[in-house]
C-alpha cells in the first residue's frame, strides 16, 4: 500500500515521503495514529495544503522533545523484583514498569514510547531507549535489584549483585572477625608451650 508520510517514520521517511508498506502496518498502526495518509490525488493535494502547518507542528513537538531529553539526561531509575540466589527474577520487568517507574521520577513517558525487544529477566544495569520524538531520543538507566540498599550497590560498581559475589563478601567479613581469634589462640599455645618448657 502507497501512504503519505504524515511525519517523520524510523526507518521508512520523511515528512511528505510517498512510501509504500504491508497493508497491515499502515491500517492497524500509521493510518489510526495520523503518521500517514492513503497515497490517492485527493489526500496528496491536501498534504500540499497543509505541510507549512505540518512542518510547524512537528519542529514544535520535536523542540518540546529535546527540552524533555535535556531533562532526562543521565537519568536512572531503581525497580526492585523479586529474584533468584543467581540474579533470575521471579517475572520479567516490562516497557509498561520502566514507564511507570519514570512518571514516579517525575518524567512525563507512554509505555509506548519505551524501546524494548524483549522483556528483563535478571538483576542488574540495563540502557534503555526511551524515544520522545520520531527525531529525538534517549537514554536512561534501568537498574533491577532485589531491593534498594543493593540498587545503590549495583550502581556503584556497575554489574549485578549475585548470590556468589555476596557469599564472597560474608567469607571476607568471617575471615575479618575469625582473625583475632586465631591470633589468640596462636598466643595461647605459645604461653602453653613456655610454660611446659619452664616446667621441665
Amino acid at each position: 500500500m502507497q501512504i503519505i508520510l504524515l511525519e517523520r517514520v524510523e526507518k521508512l521517511g520523511q515528512i511528505g515521503d510517498v512510501v509504500t508498506v504491508k497493508p497491515g502496518y499502515a491500517r492497524n498502526f500509521l493510518l489510526p495514529r495520523g503518521k500517514a495518509l492513503r497515497a490517492n490525488k485527493a489526500n496528496l493535494e491536501r498534504f500540499e495544503n497543509e505541510k507549512a502547518e505540518l512542518i510547524a507542528k512537528n519542529d514544535k513537538a520535536k523542540g518540546e522533545a529535546m527540552t524533555q531529553a535535556n531533562n532526562m539526561k543521565d537519568a536512572a531509575v531503581s525497580i526492585v523484583r523479586a529474584a533468584s540466589e543467581m540474579g533470575q527474577l521471579f517475572g520479567s520487568v516490562t516497557a509498561r514498569d520502566i514507564s511507570a517507574a519514570l512518571v514516579e521520577a517525575g518524567h512525563q513517558i507512554d509505555r509506548n514510547q519505551v524501546v524494548m525487544d524483549k522483556a528483563i529477566k535478571t538483576l542488574g544495569l540495563f540502557d534503555m531507549r526511551v524515544k520522545l520524538h520520531a527525531e529525538v531520543d534517549v537514554t536512561v538507566t534501568v537498574n533491577i535489584a532485589r531491593s534498594l540498599e543493593e540498587a545503590a550497590t549495583q550502581l556503584e560498581s556497575g554489574k549485578a549483585v549475585i548470590a556468589s559475589e555476596l557469599l564472597d563478601a560474608d567469607d571476607e567479613v568471617e575471615a575479618v572477625e575469625e582473625a583475632p581469634a586465631a591470633a589468640e589462640e596462636a598466643a595461647a599455645d605459645d604461653a602453653s608451650d613456655d610454660t611446659s618448657e619452664n616446667a621441665e
